[in-house]
């Protein structure tokens, strides 16, 4: 049965569980919005890659898209964002949306002192920086790469010693910077909340793009009149890699246990490379 575009699904993509906190967000404002939800888990941490691997990442991610009649695509992943979005869009009909402006919006709407943990490509590539800086040039951006934050969390590791000690080594130089909020510069991190929580100064904004991005896409859709009039699907979840990894991790996140399928998008991609060729 096909669908009419109000009622397709829109797709999240994130290269593991970090996008769940994108997800659980369109669950709590768009709850009547169907989604696909792909973690490109087989190439994780996307954080240590170089920007033409991302740009290469997502293409195969988006060809794989094109064929699952979806309405609009998030990039649930900020190192996506950063590094591939601009070149994406120019690739691509669907209307596609990154977490660095909404996120950077709300930054300056809180605070002049504004610090990012990020994944070493995103901090490198200084998209937070540029979007708060083209939004209010006198604001001050400190960037921090942090690389071992994402295996910790795909490794389900949240409440180990050795990861409040890292987050601890992570966010000395921005407080030392007396910041007075701080932008998760990644999905992932959302899931450590309570160790930053347990660290940070209660004067310290937390500003968790997940939330703004779900909000530029409502109004997305309602600009686009894409919005969906029926009851929404199930959500759909698929993997390029483990199963099992994702759905336990999964389980603890969204309180249930998801459905999850493998895709082998490294075939998908060679299939339509063929046929472009022909």
């Amino acid at each position: 049965m096909s669908l009419s575009k109000q009622n397709q699904r829109i797709a999240l993509f994130d290269s593991g569980v970090g996008g769940l906190t994108v997800l659980r967000e369109v669950y709590r404002q768009l709850p009547k919005e169907s989604v696909l939800y792909f973690a490109d888990n087989a190439r994780l941490p996307y954080g240590i890659r170089s920007q033409a691997e991302i740009i290469e990442f997502v293409r195969e991610i988006m060809t794989w898209l094109g064929t699952q009649d979806v309405k609009m695509v998030v990039m649930a992943c900020n190192t996506s964002s950063a590094l591939a979005l601009e070149t994406i869009r120019a690739e691509y009909d669907i209307p596609i949306l990154g977490l660095i402006l909404p996120g950077a919006r709300a930054a300056v709407n809180i605070g002049r002192r504004i610090g990012v943990i990020a994944t070493p490509a995103t901090a490198a590539s200084n998209a937070y920086r540029y979007a708060i800086q083209e939004i209010d040039p006198t604001t001050q951006v400190w960037q921090v790469g942090c690389p071992e934050f994402v295996p910790i969390i795909e490794n389900n590791e949240v409440d180990s010693p050795y990861t409040r000690e890292i987050a601890e080594q992570y966010l000395a130089p921005l407080l030392e910077k007396q910041i007075d909020s701080l932008i998760y510069g990644c999905t992932h991190y959302r899931h450590l909340e309570r160790v930053f929580k347990s660290i940070l100064p209660t004067n310290v904004a937390i500003i968790d793009p997940a939330t703004h991005v779900v909000a530029a896409l409502d109004q997305e859709l309602e600009l686009l009149a894409l919005k969906n009039d029926r009851s929404p699907l199930e959500t759909r979840f698929c993997v390029s890699g483990s199963i099992d990894q994702f759905t336990r991790i999964g389980k603890e996140w969204l309180g249930f246990t998801p459905e999850v399928e493998q895709i082998y998008l490294k075939k998908i991609a060679t299939v339509a490379a063929l046929q472009d060729e022909g």
